[in-house]
């Protein structure tokens, strides 16, 4: 029984290919930056509402959630898509304004999540299940225009720079028990899929030497070299790369973005931005620790000070086993054994690692794209595995876990320990993860 209502749910989302299609290509033609996605929110509010399903609106400013019930409300899990698009001016879709395009596979995934509500809703699926699907078109996956939001943040509009983040923060996942999406895999333009892949969390830094200016020729004794201080600190930060397990994936990257004032002035004031990434959480707070010791040591070294305004990024991805084993089960109808691919991390982050470390959550990615991500040749190649097979396999999921009780989403929950408590991931990004006042060495 269970196995004929998946079939049901895929003729219907079979029926609506053309429907797929057109809305992934319309997004594309339309792309907006994080957190002002107000005609991208609003198409998807008008495709989920011709499907009889009520909206909540304006969810951290422009997210989206629509919920099918099942004939009992057990459990829910969400299906997510996200709605930003990124920066990439010479992409052909790109904004001319903005320079805004759909270089990630957003607007896919936005599909993907049409596609299984249509599934789960026109088949008569939810009468059948209990639980709740929920459908989460979210904002301000990227990492971009970082002054606009932090604006946002010092205006009271946002508590988080990511938009997952902010929907946390704000209770919208509260009544969400577990939740998947499936992610573009750039520059694989065949048929294949990735399970149980990592991602890097990372924190951003931007640090201020402050020394004193003294004239560069006729006194330099009488100035500190804050340049001299920025110099020892890339030093004493590549002293201790050596230190980084090769397993725990640590990445820094400082550069100098303000060396001096002029040629004849001793650098009072030199300015550097690094991120700090890490496959995981302890060894992101381990790294961070070394480079701020760095820096403030560097600093104290040459009689200089350093201050660091630490910035939230994203936190790894942490992806449920059991989930990821019940997705990769649909996925075989559609995927030969040796198209299935297992551990193939991401090469950036995603906010999406965020909601991993509270409930159980799949991050797959898919083939069918051609083109490296966030770049002008990113582009759709094969549609269906891009569009209409993550929009079975979602939906089939759902109804395997939200069959006979919820019996499968009950036995995910029940194996599955969060990393910390909501108000620990509050106090996380509030706290050592947030924006915060400069610090100096003293």
């Amino acid at each position: 029984m269970k196995e004929l209502l998946k079939e049901a749910v895929c003729r219907a989302i079979d029926g609506s290919r053309g429907l797929l299609f057109e809305a992934a290509r319309e997004i594309a033609a339309a792309p907006e930056l994080g957190f002002k996605e107000i005609r991208t929110s609003r198409y998807m509010q008008e495709k989920l509402e011709a499907l009889g399903l009520s909206c909540r609106t304006g969810l951290a400013r422009t997210g989206l959630r629509a919920a099918a019930k099942g004939r009992s409300s057990r459990r829910s899990v969400a299906v997510i898509g996200e709605l930003d698009a990124v920066v990439s001016p010479a992409h052909p879709d790109a904004d001319e304004t903005t320079g805004a395009a759909h270089a990630c596979g957003h607007h896919v995934q936005l599909a993907n999540l049409l596609g299984a509500a249509i599934g789960l809703v026109q088949s008569g699926a939810m009468a059948q299940l209990d639980g709740d699907a929920v459908f989460f078109a979210v904002p301000a996956e990227e990492y971009v225009e970082i002054e606009y939001r932090r604006r946002l943040r010092e205006e009271g509009k946002i508590g988080f720079l990511s938009g997952k983040q902010e929907l946390i923060r704000l209770g919208a996942f509260d009544d969400v028990d577990m939740a998947m999406m499936v992610h573009s895999h750039s520059a694989t333009p065949e048929r294949r899929l990735f399970l149980n892949g990592g991602s890097m969390g990372f924190l951003a830094k931007e640090i201020r030497f402050e020394g004193r200016e003294a004239h560069a020729g006729g006194a330099p004794h009488e100035g500190i070299n804050a340049l001299n201080a920025a110099m020892a600190a890339l030093m004493c930060i590549h002293a201790n790369r050596e230190t980084f397990r090769d397993e725990d994936g640590i990445r820094v990257h400082p550069i100098l973005t303000k060396g001096g004032d002029l040629v004849n002035v001793v650098p009072a004031d030199v300015r550097m931005e690094t991120y700090v990434r890490a496959k995981n959480m302890e060894a992101l707070r381990g790294a961070c620790g070394t480079v701020d010791r760095s820096i403030f040591g560097a600093a104290y070294a040459i009689g200089a000070k350093a201050f660091i305004d630490n910035l939230p990024g994203q936190l790894p991805l942490r992806q449920d086993a059991a989930l990821t084993a019940l997705f990769r089960e649909n996925a075989r109808a559609f995927f030969r054994e040796e198209e299935i691919r297992t551990g193939v991390d991401l090469v950036g982050s995603t906010d999406m690692g965020d909601l991993t470390q509270l409930i159980p959550c799949i991050h797959p990615t898919i083939g069918g794209f051609a083109g490296n991500a966030h770049s002008k040749e990113f582009r759709v190649a094969d549609w269906e595995t891009a569009v209409i097979l993550p929009a079975k396999m979602m939906a089939m999921t759902i109804v395997d876990l939200l069959w006979d009780g919820a019996a499968g989403a009950e036995r995910i929950c029940a194996g599955f320990t969060p990393s910390m408590t909501k108000a620990e991931y509050c106090a996380l990004l509030e706290g050592e993860f947030a924006p915060s006042s400069p610090r100096d060495h003293e």
